[in-house]
């Protein structure tokens, strides 16, 4: 398969002389999952993020569906979906209004049809006019995804999707991930959980202290 995400020689290193990303080389192909392990502090989030634009490499090129995430920012996003580790939504907004709001961010036309189909796949259609506040903890999960996806992109990063939740919702979730696979979008996560990675993942990568010390098929 065509390589959708390459990474070259990313490096981040921060004003006190903290090197955050050391070096790291990845391409990921398009249509597959990949588990980044890795324990607190090895580097996962600061990845995701470099790739996403929230954090600013030192140095290095990432590509994303052959788009430059500095040159050609704004095509580069587009294709990008993220799922951040933390649930920061509207408490008393609506479902339906959150994720519409989403794919109006990235100047998506709206489409009805489109919201409905992903919220009927994230088993969130029935509660599409609830508030946020009165969902539980893995309902709130699946809406960030929701919204990640609304504006279609082919590349989804899920920061430690899992984290805080319960087995029953685990196993939720890794359907999710596999329908979402199913459907032709490149999946990057992160996690603690070796059995997680095994379960779901393609490949794995393994990172410590801001270098990727391996990734290979399971």
């Amino acid at each position: 398969m065509p390589t959708i995400v390459d990474i070259q020689n990313l490096r981040k290193s921060y004003a006190g002389g903290f090197e955050a990303l050391k070096g790291v080389n990845l391409q990921i192909e398009q249509g597959e999952i990949l588990a980044l392990l890795g324990s607190n502090g090895a580097g996962k989030t600061t990845l995701i993020s470099t790739i996403c634009g929230i954090t600013t490499a030192t140095s290095g090129t990432v590509t994303v569906g052959g788009h430059d995430i500095k040159d050609d920012f704004r095509a580069a996003r587009t294709m990008i979906g993220l799922v951040p580790q933390e649930i920061n939504l509207e408490p008393f907004e609506k479902v339906l209004n959150t994720v519409r709001f989403s794919r109006g961010l990235f100047g998506r036309p709206a489409d009805e049809a489109v919201l409905e189909k992903i919220l009927r796949q994230l088993s969130l259609w029935d509660k599409k006019d609830s508030q946020i506040r009165e969902l539980s903890g893995g309902m709130k999960r699946r809406v960030l995804i929701a919204k990640a996806l609304s504006h279609d992109p082919k590349v989804l990063f899920l920061d430690e999707p899992t984290a805080g939740v319960d087995v029953e919702l685990r196993k939720d979730m890794w359907e999710i991930v596999a329908g979402l696979k199913a459907s032709g979008v490149t999946i990057i996560l992160t996690t603690h959980y070796i059995e997680e990675a095994e379960a779901i993942a393609d490949r794995i990568g393994v990172i410590a202290k801001g270098e990727l010390l391996l990734v290979e098929e399971k």
